[in-house]
């Protein structure tokens, strides 16, 4: 973040109100608790179990079911769970590294978010829109040349979904201790409860150094913008397994660049919304 200018109003504000207040819960302690818990805890195993259903289940939730009863809940989750592989650790950090080049790397205009509560305003560099048209063009070249064969991330989903599971939890930590230790601006501070800690965030603009804004990268440049690479690479394998793409699919994928390409069209709008300016990281 470049460094935060305050309007007067802002800066009275944030006077009188610390940032570190703790955050108010609207239902009862067991009901924040337990709703912050389920979703820490339950979300993994339900991106594991999705992938289980569509690819060796035929899709089908039926047969999924039938699974967990017949072995039961905790160890027929055990028995799907993929273990991440050296592959996959590879392609993670080979697209996040260079999802992360192209944020800092690439032109684009300076644009400044909404004021924040502490009266920050957080400043960005609009290339979203540069970044997955390089992203998209470079991924399709690698393949069409023979560099790179998309297929293989098809081949190895489970064992990136189970490191980016690990992996999520690890980076969480991160930002938990960085929060504590090393906030990047005066929005920030603990509740004084690690569970709402963790769970809700320590900052609202985490960033490493003063440009690299880690909510950007990871809710934008590496998570939407993977939305779009897995579309073609599924594009990319039936037509490696059939020798041809079927008619759905070409629309499902048609559909979702058009999602995605709005999406970087529009994101510094998105950066104005409620999951950048009011969430923490």
């Amino acid at each position: 973040m470049a460094k935060p200018r305050a309007s007067a109003a802002a800066a009275a504000a944030a006077a009188k109100a610390p940032a570190s207040t703790p955050p108010k819960t609207v239902h009862s302690a067991l009901v924040t608790y337990a709703s912050m818990l389920s979703l820490l805890s339950l979300c993994p195993p339900f991106v594991i179990l999705l992938w289980y259903t569509m690819v060796h289940a035929d899709g089908s939730v039926v047969r999924a079911y039938e699974h967990l009863r017949e072995h039961g809940v905790l160890e027929g989750l055990k028995a799907i769970w993929p273990m991440p592989t050296m592959a996959a650790w590879k392609i993670i950090f080979g697209f996040g590294l260079f999802e992360a080049a192209l944020q800092l790397l690439l032109p684009g205009k300076r644009f400044e978010g909404p004021v924040s509560p502490s009266g920050n305003v957080p400043v960005y560099k609009a290339n979203g829109l540069q970044a997955y048209a390089v992203t998209l063009i470079t991924y399709l070249s690698l393949w069409w040349f023979g560099i790179f064969n998309p297929a293989i991330v098809y081949d190895h989903l489970g064992e990136i979904y189970s490191a980016l599971v690990f992996g999520s939890f690890v980076f969480c930590i991160f930002l938990y201790i960085k929060g504590h230790l090393a906030p990047s601006s005066s929005d920030s501070g603990s509740s004084g409860n690690v569970i709402i800690d963790f769970y809700w965030g320590m900052e609202l603009y985490p960033r490493i150094g003063k440009h690299f804004d880690i909510k950007v990268f990871t809710n934008c440049r590496f998570g939407m913008m993977s939305w779009a690479v897995l579309a073609v690479t599924y594009c990319i394998k039936q037509y490696e397994m059939n020798g041809r793409v079927a008619d759905s699919m070409l629309v499902n994928t048609a559909l979702m660049l058009i999602y995605v390409t709005k999406f970087f069209w529009w994101e510094s709008g998105y950066w104005c919304t409620m999951d950048i300016a009011h969430d923490r990281g």
